[in-house]
């Protein structure tokens, strides 16, 4: 009997630079203009370059550009809190908005890394990204060097020289929910809170609205921060000392569940006992579970709109910065209501 034919199995090599080249119908260096994110690249070869990495499944060595002193296709993100779930939508946004310019993002919890005596941003410089996500409260440890973009995200206290900076209107934001409150009928609501610039403005935006009413804006504040334990702790007091209370402002999202497990200790439903509104929008809030009613600070969009002003320093690289502030929106949920009758 014959011998088998003996097959191969040794896998093919994996793509190089010069295959995205053949594949596009393009050179080899128009391909690394546009890895390096060139402006001087027509959008139409652009797109024959970017479908053919994709049907290869090329990827591009960014250690090696790292080493060669060229670009590592990266963004740094620098978060404060994973907990806080507005990020998800936020690094969505973003991610969305970087991908078509062959652009992925890295991500460092400032939070997490407290600890360590060293700046958010030494890991992020060590690996040469091309520019920088700062969305925390900036700190003198931040020094970033010059010529690297970076855009602020969301209302901070501190600033970081020469940068873009992207939020919503938090001040604006607070007030609606505030005002949804009061024409359902509350009188006696109640604002969790916390440190930072967004917080800052969203207590502001709170009392804008009941000094208008003529009413008093009792603020309840956690542990400094605006996590689910400084939420519950802030409505504790709240619920202690005004029994009355009808309706709770949160922070954020993460802070209004620390509300909802607040008034569950105390019997208190919700919405028919007390009303419970948030603000970020994020994941969480649309669950079928709570369903709660949230500020939307259009995290996503600023987060897209902070890969627009990263890109645009590409091509106008002494620009002056740029601030831009959006417009939120009110998602009216199950867990606001008018308040039970006297």
């Amino acid at each position: 009997m014959e011998d088998n034919a003996v097959v191969s199995s040794a896998p093919k090599h994996p793509p190089t630079i010069y295959d995205v080249a053949q594949a596009a119908g393009v050179s080899k260096s128009l391909v690394s203009l546009v890895l390096r994110g060139s402006p001087h690249v027509s959008e139409a070869r652009r797109t024959a370059v970017l479908q053919a990495m994709a049907r290869l499944d090329y990827r591009p060595s960014h250690a090696a550009a790292a080493l060669a002193g060229a670009t590592t296709r990266t963004i740094g993100v620098v978060l404060d809190d994973f907990r806080n779930l507005w990020f998800v939508s936020l690094l969505q946004g973003l991610q969305e908005g970087l991908a078509p310019h062959g652009f992925r993002i890295a991500v460092s919890d400032h939070t997490l890394n407290a600890h360590v005596e060293a700046s958010p941003l030494d890991g992020f410089l060590a690996m040469r990204v091309d520019g920088l996500v700062v969305a925390t409260e900036p700190t003198e440890a931040m020094r970033v060097p010059a010529g690297l973009p970076v855009v602020v995200a969301g209302n901070r206290q501190g600033t970081v020289p020469g940068a873009d900076v992207v939020a919503a209107d938090d001040r604006h934001g607070a007030r609606l929910a505030t005002e949804h409150l009061l024409e359902l009928g509350h009188r006696r609501i109640g604002h969790l809170t916390g440190s930072g610039g967004a917080a800052r403005l969203r207590a502001e935006g709170f009392r804008d609205a009941l000094d208008r009413a003529d009413l008093p804006s009792p603020v309840a504040r956690g542990h400094g921060g605006t996590t689910e334990q400084d939420g519950y702790a802030a409505a504790s007091r709240i619920l202690d000392d005004g029994p009355a209370t009808t309706a709770v402002l949160a922070a954020n999202d993460t802070m209004a569940m620390g509300a909802l497990a607040a008034a569950g200790e105390r019997g208190l439903r919700v919405p028919e006992d007390l009303s419970v509104v948030g603000y970020d929008d994020s994941p969480m809030a649309a669950t079928h579970l709570l369903r709660l009613t949230s500020v939307d600070g259009r995290n996503a969009e600023v987060g897209a709109t902070a890969a627009e002003l990263l890109m645009s320093r590409a091509t106008e690289p002494d620009r002056a910065a740029r601030r831009t502030l959006l417009s939120p929106a009110l998602v009216v949920r199950a867990s606001s209501a008018p308040p039970r009758p006297a």
